[in-house]
């Protein structure tokens, strides 16, 4: 069914549902992405608890000895029958003895890919799937899905080519040439494994359609178009002289199945380009949505939009959670999506209804040229929200006042004050909560014991700047603009440490030598394959000069030229001072713990230290956090994600902290929870990255008796 906006301004309902199937859940297995089959990134073991937790120690370490210059693991590992599956940052798959951190196996993809030094993004995970002696470990790697024997490692033949599918092609779509990342895993129902895949952020991106393949034999079983063709539901909801053009709409952040109701939860993405939608006019289905599909067809159940055309990049940015709770006095089967604007929604599973109110409320209107947003955006009256919900005057930093008076001064043709202010070309705004949320891939964790979900958050304000295309004369510019302007901004400054500025890139690179890297990538850069060698050559030369060429003057508008934006955003930028500090009053990291049944706040703690503010009496600080939290029945939250280079025990009632531990690398990355021989291990990927140092270890911790 169709959550038209009208619907929310009803009061809610009481849904009445029988016994749960969630009741049948093994909460002692951690064989899916987010733990259990229901993503809940909760365990029901309880040998190591509240009494005992500080007597936690490392029982084994494994390296990858694969760590690059600012690469990263960002893989929650699965556990089945006694081996632990893992990435590496280099990508290679691996299984280890669980309880011992020895190795089984490991597998190069490049080996059957080709390329040694070849880019394929992130990844966070992999699939199982058995049937009798037939084992398998579905994963990612690039624009290529590949399965390999879970026992050996060795790739199975008879899965598509030779034990990967393209997943370039089979799009319905006439272009194959995308940018196209598959770095969450998809998730198992049946013989068929479903995903959606990362793609990029310009107009030049892929359609993000959800597609199931066959885990025997790769073929494609079925498609679900996020952006509909002419004819299906939703084709209204864009300017159809363009659709066909449009990409994004891709869930990149993984999804969740309700087996026995066999229905697929797929949270989605934006629709490209990201912050002017002058191609997009309308709502934008399925941008920005929750979708429930028949898991056997990829038919649409019903969905809901949680923004309306977004020009913000409010990307649903993790799995959803299959929830148990009491609201009432009746049970009910839900599931809950968290989001980077800070605001949990939760619906029926089955009807798709919202278990609170959720409202449409009228918002500001844009004013660029060509743009036309939405005039309401849908609100969750409940649960409370996990974060503040607006940077205003009095969360400027001011621990120190060089520090305040350098935001301000970044501040003077910046508005502030409003979440869903719209990008402007006049003056930038602060956008808050920021592209990184909010909440982010890590996920939540949903604990059925007690009704109770923990999320972790960033309270940290981002920037958005607006610039006129002057660039439709300059094929360079405009090819930088397209590809690289989003992440190095407009004036190629970049966002140190995490994103390096081009201004001096001739410094560090022959022609010959860049051009090699924009085809191959680099640790979080892609790799620009899918692009023309004339245009990739016309982007190195004005990479490397920064100069406009006479040569290079072409005429954009061409009938059949690509579309390009009216407007760009200039980079991705944190409102942050000169010594690179977060440009709010801390806290910059949050744990969250919500009342499932009520939807009120229990507890809320700050997560994470900067140490060097702390001695100098500005504790608590809170960080940057990139990974999720896990709970378990021993009355614990385990959490690392921070950036201080720990992982953490918080008594799950109260928030109170009971043991932590510093970690070789950040762990960015979320625990996984499991027993071998009745011993209960915790273990986290510590790869760093995200301007920390980076990391190639799996960290395993248990109790020495």
């Amino acid at each position: 069914m169709k959550l038209s906006k009208a619907c929310f301004l009803i009061l809610s309902i009481a849904f009445v549902s029988c016994e749960s199937p969630s009741s049948e859940i093994d909460y002692t297995d951690w064989s899916y992405y987010g733990g259990p089959e229901d993503g809940s990134r909760y365990s029901s073991l309880n040998l190591i608890n509240k009494e005992n937790v500080g007597d936690l120690e490392i029982a084994w370490t494994y390296r990858t000895g694969d760590m690059t210059d600012r690469s990263q693991i960002q893989c929650q590992p699965i556990v089945v029958n006694g081996l632990l599956y893992g990435t590496t940052p280099k990508l290679n798959v691996f299984a280890v003895e669980a309880g011992a951190g020895k190795e089984v196996w490991r597998f190069d993809p490049f080996q059957i890919l080709g390329g040694e030094n070849s880019w394929a993004g992130t990844n966070r995970g992999v699939s199982y799937w058995e049937d009798g002696e037939d084992k398998r470990i579905l994963f990612g790697a690039g624009n290529w899905l590949m399965a390999v024997n879970a026992l050996t490692g060795e790739p199975i033949e008879e899965f598509g080519d030779g034990g990967k599918v393209d997943l370039r092609k089979e799009l319905d779509t006439e272009r194959e040439d995308f940018l196209i990342v598959a770095n969450a895993p998809g998730v198992i129902f049946k013989d068929m494994i479903i995903l959606g895949m990362r793609l990029s952020e310009g107009l030049d991106a892929a359609p993000g359609h959800i597609r199931a393949y066959n885990v025997r034999t790769g073929k494609r079983e079925w498609i679900f178009h996020t952006i509909p063709h002419e004819g299906e539901f939703g084709y209204e909801s864009w300017d159809p002289e363009y659709v066909s053009k449009i990409g994004g709409a891709n869930n990149w952040a993984g999804m969740v199945v309700d087996q026995q109701r066999e229905i697929v939860f797929v949270p989605t993405g934006s629709a490209t380009y990201d912050f002017w939608g002058g191609f997009r006019e309308g709502d934008n289905l399925f941008a920005n949505s929750l979708i429930a599909l028949n898991a056997n067809t990829g038919e649409r159940i019903w969905h809901f939009q949680a923004v309306h055309h977004d020009v913000w990049d409010r990307d649903f940015p993790a799995n959803p959670n299959l929830i148990r709770i009491k609201k009432d006095g009746t049970w009910i089967d839900a599931v809950a999506q968290i989001s980077k604007q800070g605001m949990t929604y939760v619906f029926d599973r089955e009807t798709g209804e919202p278990i609170w109110p959720i409202e449409e409320r009228p918002m500001p209107q844009s004013k660029l040229p060509g743009e036309r947003t939405s005039p309401t955006q849908p609100i969750p009256t409940l649960p409370e929200p996990f974060m503040k919900m607006k940077f205003e005057d009095q969360d400027i930093l001011n621990l120190r006042p060089e520090w305040e008076s350098d935001i301000r001064e970044q501040l003077k043709n910046v508005t502030y004050g409003e979440t869903w202010g719209p990008p402007s070309a006049e003056h930038g705004i602060v956008l808050f909560p920021g592209m990184d949320g909010g909440g982010e891939w890590g996920g939540a964790s949903f604990d059925p014991e007690n009704q109770t979900m923990y999320i972790n958050a960033n309270q940290i304000p981002w920037l958005i700047e607006m610039t006129p295309n002057a660039a439709f004369e300059n094929i360079g510019q405009s090819i930088y603009s397209t590809y690289c302007g989003n992440c190095h901004g407009l004036e190629r400054k970049g966002n140190p440490p995490s994103i390096p500025s081009l201004l001096e890139i001739d410094q560090k690179y022959t022609f010959d030598s860049l051009q090699n890297l924009l085809k191959k990538g680099r640790g979080a850069m892609p790799a620009f394959d899918h692009i023309s060698d004339e245009n990739r050559k016309v982007l190195v030369n004005y990479l490397m000069n920064g100069k406009v060429d006479e040569g290079d003057k072409k005429e954009m508008e061409s009938e059949n030229a690509p579309l390009a934006p009216r407007y760009f955003m200039n980079g991705y930028k944190r409102l942050m001072t000169k010594d690179g500090l977060y440009g709010s009053n801390p806290p910059w990291g949050l744990l969250t713990a919500i009342d499932m049944n009520t939807g009120k706040q229990k507890w809320q703690i700050t997560l994470g230290e900067i140490d060097s503010l702390s001695a100098q009496g500005f504790a608590p600080t809170g960080t940057e956090n990139y990974g999720g939290p896990v709970a378990t029945a021993g009355g614990l939250v385990f959490i690392a994600a921070t950036k201080d280079e720990k992982i953490r025990a918080f008594d799950k009632e109260t928030g109170e902290l009971l043991w932590q531990a510093n970690l070789p690398a950040a762990g960015h990355a979320t625990p996984a929870v499991y027993e071998v021989d009745g011993k209960q291990f915790l273990v986290i990927a510590c790869g760093g990255g995200k301007g920390t140092k980076s990391g190639d270890s799996y960290v395993a911790f248990s109790l020495s008796y």
